[in-house]
């Protein structure tokens, strides 16, 4: 009789490759990308782990996704905690679900099977997705629990409805790979960004020019804010910026309803900048947002 294998613990997760286009030919699976937690789930004859990307064990606070996926023997599923809010993955209520101590609104998105009473991580990856499909069709598994379908064929339509779906845009991943823990170019992530022009309202000083600039958004007669941006410039740019909002410094802030910003200096909003942003967060305000220019009204 073959000797039993011991189930290993936490396994690092694979990671995608940022690219701008997504790949072509039928090697490839494209798959929605969720924006959202990802989680590891191990099954050991009853018992239930579920881990973080980095390893952290966050059972208790997943126990219902561990509680709907009753599945005999051993197994190690991959996939994404998510959210879906209006339509969409949407992580800000994700993390608001998970301060509160909410799991109502959860849904475990599995897409990948590392582990099934033996080990897969060398099996292609269409392979292994085929035996996660089984394995939660045998099981009857249902919500919060859904497996990540995928399409083959043209990534960069799947990429383009996407975009235009307001989604994050497509991991595509290679139908014949093996599943390895790191960060490599058989799993590729394209991501959608938005794009917008907001009134500067303020800034953060640095030593030589600005840390962040606070950002508004017109709405009819007001002006109300939309968070702030600190990335996407170099030093030189930094200083020119400083220097022209340096002009336009205004006593008290201009948006219509007060932020407490002891640090910020205000200033009239006569300059706006161009922002790429992924998202707006439940409270308004931009995320993962980059400058890109600053241009005069």
């Amino acid at each position: 009789m073959p000797k039993h294998i011991e189930m290993p613990g936490f396994i690092k997760p694979q990671l995608a490759t940022l690219k701008t286009k997504a790949p072509q030919g039928d090697q490839w699976l494209h798959e929605i990308k969720y924006d959202g937690y990802r989680v590891q789930v191990h099954l050991n004859r009853g018992r239930k782990k579920v881990f973080t990307r980095n390893g952290l064990d966050w059972t208790k606070r997943f126990t219902e996704i561990a509680g709907a996926l009753a599945i005999p023997g051993e197994a190690i599923i991959d996939g994404e905690v998510v959210v879906v809010h209006e339509g969409r993955t949407n992580f800000s209520e994700l993390q608001a679900e998970l301060a509160a101590g909410r799991q109502g609104r959860l849904v475990y998105y599995a897409f990948d099977l590392l582990w099934r009473d033996g080990d897969l991580r060398k099996r292609p990856q269409i392979e292994r997705k085929q035996a996660l499909l089984d394995l939660l069709g045998e099981n009857d598994i249902e919500l919060p629990v859904l497996f990540s379908e995928h399409l083959v064929g043209d990534g960069q339509k799947m990429f383009e409805h996407a975009a235009k779906l307001n989604w994050e845009g497509i991991i595509s991943k290679r139908a014949d790979a093996p599943y390895r823990s790191e960060r490599n170019e058989n799993w590729l992530k394209i991501k959608a960004v938005q794009k917008g022009k907001f009134p500067v309202v303020g800034f953060v000083k640095d030593p030589s020019g600005v840390a962040a600039l606070y950002l508004g958004k017109r709405e009819g007669k007001e002006l109300v804010s939309m968070g702030k941006v600190g990335a996407g410039w170099s030093r030189t740019v930094s200083s020119q910026i400083r220097k022209q909002l340096d002009n336009v410094v205004s006593p008290k802030s201009k948006l219509t309803k007060p932020i407490k910003k002891p640090k910020a200096t205000w200033v009239e909003p006569k300059f706006y900048a161009d922002v790429e942003y992924r998202d707006i967060t439940a409270e308004g305000l931009l995320r993962a947002s980059s400058f890109k220019g600053l241009s005069r009204k």
